[in-house]
């Protein structure tokens, strides 16, 4: 089971949340219209990292707030989650 610290919500179960992807990569721009290859890579074209790794999560059965996790992938420790559009890691 992995437990995943809400900064709204506190400590939850991971069955409140979805996955949302490597928060490590930056997200094509909006901006240059419908650019198919570059979505096409980041959703799609992805690493497979050994160890601590930033994600996101959506907590849908919480808050409905976009957070951005480091979890390690090896043992699913997660180490901090923080508020998605702050694109911040918390001080430890």
């Amino acid at each position: 089971m992995i437990v995943i610290p809400c900064p709204w919500c506190g400590p939850r179960d991971e069955s409140e949340f979805t996955y949302g992807g490597d928060a490590s990569r930056p997200m094509p721009s909006l901006k240059n219209g419908n650019d198919q290859a570059a979505w096409h890579g980041f959703v799609h074209q992805r690493e497979n990292p050994k160890g601590p790794h930033v994600e996101y999560w959506y907590h849908g059965g919480g808050c409905e707030r976009w957070l951005r996790v480091e979890r390690d992938t090896i043992t699913h420790q997660v180490r901090w989650a923080s508020d998605a559009a702050a694109k911040t890691e918390p001080e430890q």
